[in-house]
């Protein structure tokens, strides 16, 4: 039987499931939350962020009228900000057209912002039991394994060939059983990193690559673009014991978030202290000057780092500057870092 995997998948899948918060539900807002979380971040990271979530913003209504500030410093630490605004705008267009609900479809699932093919077919699945296929990187490369396909994992093609795929075998009776298994295998035993460990994974007697020995040629993807590298020159001012900043532009790269004050490029240690004269600030302590680097997807910062307490020259702070209160205002990791009590 060609697909006699499938049974042996999802039995496997049920005695070795990880115990994991979002799975003791079938809530549909929870495993939104959940999925959305899981995106470019590890597990046992989202556990805590999950349940601190769930809890400020149990349900839709409550997640479209959350207060701005307060939902990205409920996300910071988790990065990818994009990802909690579309949330809210998502509740925000639910909870406009008289609903208090994710919609019980795929396509209904897929309007929504922020939600795309993988994330519609987890929810539909998993919380609706529909039988769509849920995609996401550990699935490609368990099927690129399966079939030993030589195909670029990364192409549209291939994701469209998986899901063909998918739709032609995920059982009716358990589609969000069948989909979490094959992401559990992917996450669990198909690694991405190292050798598979081929000898604990149920599919290993159908998978092409095993019987051949070839595991670690697949799957194939085209090399990465190299990242960018942008120097900047951060200051971390301390005023009465809060860190200076301001709010970034509501575009770009860390759209809408705080930040230390910067520049463009590495300064000249003697331009520091005209820096803070020319804001109105004096240097009232001891200056530290060391360097910090963060690695964003496409791009690397590499950061040189003013840090001193100052006190004012005049009776105000630079316009648009404020004090960052570390409860209130959501400070991202690439400026966190450059904080001096941070761990380095």
């Amino acid at each position: 039987m060609q697909n006699e995997w499938v049974p042996q998948l999802t039995e496997w899948y049920t005695q070795n499931a990880r115990d994991l918060p979002w799975r003791r539900t079938s809530d549909p807002y929870r495993i939104w939350v959940s999925e959305i979380m899981l995106q470019q971040t590890r597990v046992e990271a989202v556990k805590t962020y999950y349940l601190r979530f769930i809890q400020r913003y149990p349900d839709i209504p409550s997640l479209a009228s959350a207060d701005d500030d307060e939902l990205l410093k409920l996300w910071e630490g988790l990065g990818y900000y994009s990802r909690v605004r579309n949330m809210k705008r998502a509740a925000e267009r639910i909870a406009d057209s008289g609903k208090s609900a994710l919609p019980a479809d795929y396509d209904g699932l897929l309007a929504l912002p922020g939600i795309g093919s993988y994330t519609a077919g987890a929810i539909a699945s998993i919380a609706y039991r529909l039988p769509v296929p849920a995609v996401d990187g550990n699935v490609l490369r368990v099927l690129a394994r399966l079939h030993e396909d030589p195909s670029d994992v990364k192409s549209p093609a291939f994701r469209r060939e998986a899901e063909t795929f998918l739709k032609s075998v995920i059982p009716p009776d358990m589609p969000g059983t069948f989909n979490q298994a094959l992401m559990e295998l992917g996450a669990t035993v198909c690694l991405p990193s190292g050798a598979p460990l081929c000898g604990g994974c149920p599919l290993h007697s159908h998978c092409a690559a095993h019987q051949n020995g070839s595991e670690q040629k697949y799957p194939l993807k085209q090399s990465k673009p190299s990242r960018r590298t942008e120097n900047k020159t951060v200051f971390a001012l301390s005023l009465n014991g809060q860190y200076l900043g301001y709010r970034r532009p509501e575009h770009g790269l860390l759209a809408g978030l705080y930040q230390l004050p910067d520049e463009v490029s590495f300064l000249p240690d003697e331009s520091f202290l005209p820096y803070l004269k020319g804001h109105g600030l004096n240097p009232a302590g001891e200056i530290r000057i060391y360097s910090r680097k963060h690695v964003f997807t496409h791009m690397e910062w590499h950061m040189k780092v003013f840090a001193v307490s100052v006190s004012l020259l005049a009776d105000r702070l630079p316009e648009g500057w404020l004090s960052l209160d570390p409860d209130l205002h959501s400070l991202p990791t690439a400026y966190r870092i450059c904080l001096p009590d941070h761990d380095s």
